[in-house]
């Protein structure tokens, strides 16, 4: 389970998703939904885009921090490690999942840190 110290809240976007008005009278009509704009993952989630990458997880090895086959894990190269936040670590010459600590004397490089993990309902 997702501890309350590892909850980030989702910053609220800038832009307005609500239709506007029409100034017709009588009926709307049904296609007026057409009109709503799109609500882009990428402007809510990623704050760094040329830095930012999407990684989709092939098995539960990295179960331990509720990560599963099939989540997708949105990994920003540009964040600095802080403690208590998981980051995607090159160790023994494959990819890893790590939560920072403090720092160590164990090997290995950071290769960027874990900011959302999307995870798929079907």
């Amino acid at each position: 389970m997702m501890k309350s110290s590892q909850v980030q809240l989702i910053k609220k976007s800038e832009k307005s998703h609500r239709v506007a008005r029409p100034t017709q009278t009588g009926f709307s009509s049904p296609a007026t939904h057409y009109n709503e704009p799109r609500i882009d993952l990428n402007d809510v989630l990623v704050q760094n885009a040329s830095a930012t990458f999407y990684i989709r997880v092939e098995n539960d090895a990295f179960d331990e921090f509720d990560i599963y086959q099939h989540d997708v894990l949105i990994v920003d190269k540009s964040l600095s490690p802080t403690a208590n936040r998981l980051a995607i670590v090159i160790k023994d010459e494959s990819f890893k999942v790590i939560r920072i600590e403090k720092l160590s004397d164990s090997e290995f490089t950071i290769w960027g840190i874990i900011t959302y993990i999307i995870k798929p309902t079907l």
